[in-house]
């Protein structure tokens, strides 16, 4: 085997390109992915957790990535960062005001996407594509431009009465979704809820939530083989894990022994090595 890195764990980098190319940030390096498809892989967890805020040596991890202090105190860790329809900052109450104005205070992006079927999204306007690639999305069609995170929450809940919000990530590792014809889909969306988002635009302004009229992003991911059956694999209870490398989809590692969900062991040290 050849180390190709030793450190932190963090999220995997994606570019849009056709397929994805991902890269994997272990330590101080980035390590291409798409290069060892084919390829055995080993991720040994090395016995240590250290907080991606403080570097506070941890047991265990909150939040993907942080120590037990960090979960408490950082806005970013807040409930409403999942529902951000509860949005701290506009009820004058959040933790961490500046960061709220620089991430929460911004325009966000109200979109379809398909992953694992039709669902609806919302995300930071500088992390499209991104977010559409972390969910395994093989089509996403941005649907509304908001100038706040709070909005956007708002919208996601007028349009959820209609739309699933989440991902099945066992059927997005299946396979690709059918195709669906988005834009046909965002008309007959945003026809059924009119009166629901005239009455967001009233109450925050026409400037402040605009209908866009995009075209549909296709995504293509680095697959050479999708498990019929995916098992999750966990670090805490297999902290070494070595198999073929089958494909990347989403955040995950598709190997022959199951499939990983890096985001979900940030800030785990480990040592990644290929045959």
């Amino acid at each position: 085997m050849q180390e190709l890195g030793s450190g932190a764990l963090d999220k995997l980098r994606a570019a849009l390109t056709a397929p994805v190319t991902y890269a994997m940030p272990v330590g101080e390096s980035e390590v291409p992915l798409n290069e060892h498809l084919g390829r055995r892989l080993r991720i040994e967890f090395l016995g240590l957790i250290s907080c991606t805020h403080c570097g506070r040596r941890s047991k265990k991890s909150f939040g993907q990535g942080y120590c037990y202090p960090c979960f408490q105190k950082l806005a970013r860790c807040d409930s409403c960062i999942v529902k951000p329809e509860n949005c701290h900052f506009a009820q004058g109450t959040c933790r961490e005001p500046e960061w709220g104005q620089q991430f929460c205070m911004t325009e966000h992006i109200v979109y379809l996407a398909n992953s694992s079927g039709l669902k609806v999204g919302i995300t930071r306007a500088s992390q499209v594509p991104t977010r559409w690639i972390d969910q395994g999305a093989v089509q996403a069609l941005p649907l509304l431009r908001v100038a706040t995170r709070h909005q956007s929450g708002l919208a996601e809940i007028l349009f959820g009465a209609s739309v699933a919000d989440k991902t099945n990530w066992r059927a997005m590792l299946k396979g690709p979704a059918e195709p669906l014809d988005l834009a046909t889909e965002a008309a007959a969306l945003l026809a059924r809820h009119r009166n629901g988002l005239e009455e967001l635009q009233i109450r925050f302004g026409p400037d402040a939530i605009r209908t866009l009229d995009a075209a549909t992003v296709p995504i293509d991911y680095p697959v050479l083989e999708y498990p019929q059956k995916p098992q999750s694999l966990n670090l805490d209870k297999t902290p070494l894990i070595e198999g073929v490398l089958l494909g990347i989809k989403g955040q995950y590692l598709i190997l022959d022994c199951g499939v990983l969900n890096v985001r979900n062991f940030t800030a785990y040290h480990v040592r990644l090595a290929a045959a």
